[in-house]
């Protein structure tokens, strides 16, 4: 058995002489490996290191709080309402107008919150924001523009050397934010402006033509509408009607007329004359003086013979009585002598009734037969007017429904084009300030207790790696000792 006296004992070197051998040449495994746990000759450099890495951290971070001026940032938050707008207007005798403004997020391949994002950070917005506080471009300085994931937020963040001065950036930012929006949306509203302009004169030459050929027809034709050329219609049915029964009345006349004219053996011309001859005191007393005369005549040519002056004296003075009662009769009534020898010459009780009664019904029957010489004019010419009117009454028609078109099509355009003036939002959508840019109370940089732990965080990492760097030896010769675990 051998005793642990017995063991030869290795000098070792004294603690002091340990200290003497700090910088003693490195070998290879020693850089990897290190040294072992105990060896105090490895404090003075892990000791440089540490103060060196304590330095190159600190100092940064001292120099920073001491030489950075202070910097305040004022936030303002804005909000894109989700929602759409939609109007529909019912225009009496024109149709429907509708106007309808999207959502903001009812497009999946544009995002408004990004086009608003790129618009603040936008040259022209900042140096419009620059001009408003007399600062050059590079002085205002550049915004910081936040999204709000799956929401409608833009959280816009102003930073400058005071607080009033940073909170009046972000007022300038936002009033020339909101100008370019509003620029933009004018602009919008002029380049739509003139297109609908063009429409819009198209429609309008369209119904003005129109209207000026129904205007020339109706100048040449004298027909305003088709419903006039319907109503002359209907009236010329109406006479046709009307003709129809003057006809038959005036058949109805004739045939009394025929009839008693007949009874009588006289014309009316003939009853007429009789009626005015006997009307005639000068006449009758030639007929009556030309009766006594006849008589007187018979009665000689009783006595006395042909060539008896008596006899020759009495048909002497028969011949001048009618010839005078004919003359009279020719003064009155127009007739030949012939004529008056076939009236009738007794006239009195009821034949005169009769005779009276023949010359009523012919002056009744003359004037249906006027009347309807009359109406019957007047329906050829209106037939004939009608047949001039129908293919001017076919090409009115036409021309009032290409009319009646052009004008419900210039009117609806009218309609869309004023209720899409309200749609002021469909390319760029409203857009609200939630929260004013705010005052800040405290500087935001620089940050002496985010600076002070991040300077910590790195020194304890850096005794924290020093700590792994001493005892690295004693942890890789245990992994390399540990037996392989058995399959």
């Amino acid at each position: 058995m051998t005793l642990a006296t017995d063991i030869p004992q290795r000098p070792t070197p004294g603690r002091f002489a340990l200290i003497r051998q700090p910088f003693r040449a490195l070998r290879p495994s020693r850089l990897f490996l290190g040294g072992r746990l105990g060896d105090a000759g490895r404090l003075p450099r892990y000791a440089g290191f540490l103060f060196l890495g304590l330095a190159s951290v600190w100092a940064p971070i001292t120099g920073y709080l001491k030489t950075t001026p202070p910097s305040f940032t004022s936030t303002a938050s804005l909000i894109l309402p989700g929602s759409g707008v939609s109007a529909s207007v019912n225009l009496a005798d024109i149709g429907q107008a509708s106007s309808f403004a999207s959502s903001a997020y009812s497009s999946s391949s544009i995002s408004p919150t990004e086009t608003y994002k790129r618009l603040i950070g936008a040259d022209r917005v900042i140096a419009a924001a620059a001009d408003a506080l007399s600062l050059r471009r590079t002085e205002f300085g550049v915004p910081r523009v936040q999204l709000v994931d799956q929401t409608g937020f833009i959280h816009v963040e102003m930073t400058a050397g005071s607080p009033s001065a940073a909170q009046a950036r972000g007022d300038a930012l936002l009033a020339a934010f909101f100008a370019e929006i509003e620029r933009l949306r004018s602009d919008e509203m002029e380049v739509r402006e003139t297109g609908r302009e063009g429409a819009l004169g198209e429609y309008r030459d369209s119904v003005r033509a129109t209207r000026d050929a129904i205007s020339e027809l109706r100048a040449t034709s004298g027909l305003y509408s088709v419903a006039q050329y319907n109503e002359h219609v209907m009236r010329h049915d109406r006479a046709r009607d009307a003709l129809a029964e003057l006809a038959a009345d005036l058949g109805e006349a004739e045939e009394q007329v025929s009839l008693l004219s007949r009874q009588l053996g006289l014309s009316p011309t003939q009853a007429a004359a009789s009626l005015k001859l006997f009307a005639d005191r000068e006449y009758m007393a030639s007929l009556a003086e030309l009766s006594g005369l006849v008589t007187a005549e018979v009665e000689a040519r009783a006595k006395y013979g042909k060539n008896h002056p008596k006899m020759r004296e009495s048909s002497a003075a028969v011949s001048a009585t009618r010839t005078v009662a004919m003359r009279r009769g020719e003064a009155l009534t127009g007739l030949t002598t012939d004529a008056l020898a076939a009236l009738d010459l007794a006239p009195d009780g009821a034949r005169a009734d009769l005779l009276a009664d023949l010359v009523q019904k012919d002056s009744a029957r003359a004037g249906r037969a006027a009347r309807y010489a009359e109406k019957r004019s007047e329906f050829d010419t209106e037939g004939a007017r009608l047949d001039a009117l129908a293919p001017l009454a076919a090409e009115l028609e036409d021309l009032s429904r290409d009319f009646d078109v052009a004008e419900a099509v210039f009117a609806s355009a009218i309609a869309r084009a004023q209720s899409t003036k309200a749609d002021v939002f469909a390319s760029y959508p409203l857009v609200q300030i939630l929260e004013d840019p705010s005052l800040p109370e405290r500087a935001s940089s620089p940050n002496t207790k985010l600076a002070i732990a991040g300077g910590v965080a790195a020194s304890l990492m850096l005794i924290i790696g020093l700590a792994l760097g001493w005892v690295r030896r004693a942890v890789i010769s245990r992994l390399i000792a540990q037996p392989p675990a058995s399959a």
